[in-house]
């Protein structure tokens, strides 16, 4: 046989088997996410940073929620790991994160991001690695459009805003409305275009319609606007950070009118910056300790005894109740496989979480309930009134 052929003929084959090797490597890594003795999911979320006071209590939720499952005997009889790192609530880091959390981890599925704007970069990563994500916070748009891996467990602002207006118009007689949006924030932007629709179907004039920017300190121009209409509410559809300034200025200025918004408001350091000046400002959301189903109650005590009698807030909850439906749905699949449990995930209904009672609609968004109106009395976020919401 001719040498050149032959040493030609040998390289084939070592290339051939080596190309076979790593395909076996491939797949193997692949089955290892569900058949190993470990179920991996992954936190993303920040954990220093902006909004890491969303990241920081969405992770001990998850983490409470393993621990539980752990203790009683795990998942499919495997332990359920969580996978954590901080994104620093930057947008391109979460998007390494999350592929590092899939290529490197190994996860079968990710819980996060509680913001909109990194979950709607990091669920076209998820989707197309076929691993299941569910936001335990994004609440704006343009989330679960991505693909059907991918899902949340938050009361929507679509669903929300609207039952929050019927009580400003029914129960607080508001009529008029001042709307500030952060222009360079996804969130800000989705939600109060949310807001605008349903003020004006259910007859809310808005008599103000002012822009300002993330990291913005001087908000004197647009208060001075919103000043001259004499607004019976200042919805703010942006962070706490800004919305604490924002008030600030406009008790400054004379204004009586007390902010609304979402759960973007809802942070302690929304209060420390605020000071007085937010006192009676009201927080949408879909958990509150107050009047807790027995589901809620036994979640409070069990965080109360872990975290020295702090009480639980919607954050952990819903981190809590993101693990929890993971492991629901890899139950009622008998399996491990994203592939497969997504399934069932899709058709979770009437799912008893702390955060509320939460069914999967066809479109993977939850319908859930109750609304909480939450509202900043004596330096404390107190529940102002719990509003029902048709699970239909």
């Amino acid at each position: 046989m001719n040498y050149k052929k032959s040493t030609a003929l040998l390289l084939s084959a070592v290339l051939a088997l080596s190309v076979a090797a790593g395909c076996k490597k491939k797949e193997d890594a692949s089955a290892s996410k569900a058949t190993g003795d470990t179920i991996k999911i992954g936190f993303l979320g920040a954990l220093t940073g902006d909004v890491a006071m969303f990241g920081k209590p969405t992770l001990e939720g998850m983490k409470m929620a393993a621990d539980e499952l752990n203790a009683a005997g795990g998942v499919l009889g495997k332990k359920i790991e969580i996978v954590e790192a901080d994104n620093r609530g930057d947008k391109q880091e979460g998007a390494s994160v999350t592929q590092k959390l899939i290529s490197r981890d190994n996860v079968v599925a990710i819980v996060g991001d509680p913001t909109t704007g990194i979950t709607k970069v990091a669920a076209p990563i998820a989707q197309k690695a076929q691993v299941l994500l569910i936001s335990a916070g994004a609440t704006g748009p343009g989330v679960v459009e991505n693909g059907d891996f991918i899902f949340r467990n938050t009361l929507l602002d679509s669903v929300a805003i609207p039952a929050c207006i019927d009580y400003f118009v029914n129960t607080l007689k508001y009529k008029k409305v001042a709307i500030i949006t952060s222009d360079n924030n996804d969130y800000s932007v989705g939600f109060s275009q949310t807001f605008r629709d349903a003020a004006k179907a259910k007859g809310v004039t808005i008599v103000s319609d002012e822009k300002i920017k993330d990291g913005d300190k001087d908000f004197s121009g647009q208060v001075t606007n919103i000043k001259e209409q004499n607004p019976d509410v200042i919805f703010f559809s942006g962070y706490y950070t800004e919305a604490a300034l924002i008030m600030k200025e406009a008790r400054k200025q004379g204004i009586k009118a007390n902010m609304f918004g979402g759960d973007g408001l809802f942070s302690p350091e929304f209060i420390k910056l605020g000071g007085s000046a937010v006192e009676g400002s009201m927080s949408a959301l879909g958990f509150a300790p107050e009047q807790a189903s027995p589901e809620t109650a036994k979640f409070i005590e069990a965080f109360k005894k872990k975290f020295n009698g702090a009480l639980p807030g919607l954050f952990d909850a819903q981190g809590y109740d993101g693990v929890m439906m993971i492991a629901d749905a890899i139950k009622r699949a008998n399996s491990a496989d994203p592939k497969v449990f997504k399934t069932t995930m899709a058709t979770t209904k009437n799912f008893k979480g702390v955060s509320g009672t939460i069914t999967i609609r066809a479109n993977r968004e939850p319908i859930k309930t109750p609304l909480c109106l939450l509202a900043v009395k004596d330096g404390k976020f107190v529940l102002k009134a719990k509003v029902p919401v048709k699970m239909d």
